[in-house]
């Protein structure tokens, strides 16, 4: 049996290292390198070549289905449109994944949404990874998405490892990384350090770390935010008790995912947003997700995800103060209370073996020229 050959868009990412099988990868699908890009890094995959009207015309042969996941955002609407004609006249078979129907990094959505509303019609196959997103595709969109889960994002050998019974404080943990578009840390900051007091003060041991990449506090960074900056200095003079602020930068993956264990609950600050490799990494390493109630996190990370009212990361309909300072004290008090879901290694591993083999019945269906969504039969 020849595998088939698989462009992914791109293919240096973790969710789509983890779309093959555990064992013996390469028998039905084999995944092709990304294109170098000229006068990049090597490694970077990114604007990926594969989506230049150009490229198609000239390596549309080296594949036999391409697979596009994310990377659309630096290209145009007309230009998409071009691409998408360029690749259907090559009758080289498309896949796209809707990770993102509300995309991160980009504040204006609507030239994202005319990208979704081309791919969703052209796609011959169309994924998404939970039933939510798939129902907000088919209403937005006219066609539902076959729903094909996250598979695990930390490496399989961290999977399921023993987490040390308490008693030991509550380990709360805030990133603010190098603040990406759709992170939102006012006012979650204020009220998740008055959540930490209120615990303290009834008895329940937890501590807090807020951290963050040094641009935070650079003016002159792309995402700098001085309402941000002003509250890091001045809570990194006087920490509050309970309270550690964590100035450094990026995390490598073995430092991520130490971080990531080393906690009870990651809060994820986000304002907007439809499904998170963080969730699947929190899932991954026994850690609960605190999140707004934004996109599908909540069903992608069930057992593990523990939510509260979104409207507290919008300073335009922003919770009273009080309120949201309510809810984190009653989700922290719940996470105390019980350890999230039990992941194991051997459930990732199965649940890879059958993410792939959907993957690769996908594949399949399309270059024998079908259609494939929801309502299609895969045998």
């Amino acid at each position: 049996m020849t595998p088939l050959r698989v462009r992914q868009v791109p293919a240096a990412h973790a969710y789509v290292e983890h779309l093959l099988p555990v064992d013996d990868p390469g028998r039905e699908v084999v995944h092709l390198p990304d294109p170098p890009v000229p006068g990049a890094p090597a490694g970077q995959w990114w604007p990926h070549p594969a989506l230049e009207v150009e490229w198609v015309h000239r390596h549309a042969s080296e594949q036999d289905v391409l697979h596009l996941h994310f990377g659309t955002e630096g290209r145009s609407t007309a230009q998409l449109a071009r691409w998408l004609r360029a690749v259907r006249g090559a009758g080289l078979p498309l896949v796209y994944t809707v990770h993102d129907i509300d995309h991160p990094h980009l504040v204006d959505q609507s030239r994202h949404r005319e990208h979704l509303a081309l791919l969703v019609e052209g796609a011959d196959g169309l994924l998404t990874l939970t039933e939510g997103a798939a129902g907000v595709v088919e209403r937005d969109f006219g066609r539902r998405p076959l729903v094909v889960p996250h598979p695990h994002v930390a490496p399989l050998d961290r999977i399921g490892r023993a987490v040390p019974a308490r008693p030991r404080p509550l380990r709360v943990g805030v990133h603010l990384k190098s603040l990406r578009t759709n992170l939102a840390p006012m006012p979650l900051l204020p009220a998740l350090v008055e959540a930490v007091a209120v615990l303290r003060d009834a008895g329940t041991a937890v501590e807090l770390e807020v951290r963050a990449h040094p641009e935070v506090l650079d003016p002159a960074a792309a995402r700098h935010d001085r309402q941000v900056a002003a509250w890091w200095r001045r809570h990194a003079a006087a920490p509050p008790p309970g309270v550690s602020m964590v100035l450094a930068p990026r995390l490598d993956d073995e430092g991520l995912w130490d971080y990531l264990a080393g906690l009870d609950v990651s809060v994820l600050p986000y304002a907007w947003g439809t499904h998170s490799g963080w969730v699947e990494a929190c899932r991954d390493l026994g850690t609960w997700a605190l999140a707004p109630d934004v996109g599908h996190l909540a069903e992608q990370g069930a057992g593990t995800v523990l939510i509260w009212d979104d409207r507290g990361m919008s300073l335009d309909v922003a919770l009273p103060p009080r309120q949201l300072t309510g809810e984190l004290v009653g989700l922290l008090a719940q996470a105390a209370d019980r350890p999230p879901q039990a992941c194991t290694r051997d459930w990732r591993e199965d649940q890879r073996r059958q993410i792939a083999a959907m993957h690769a019945g996908v594949y399949a269906a399309v270059v024998e020229g079908d259609r494939v969504d929801a309502a299609a039969e895969l045998v």
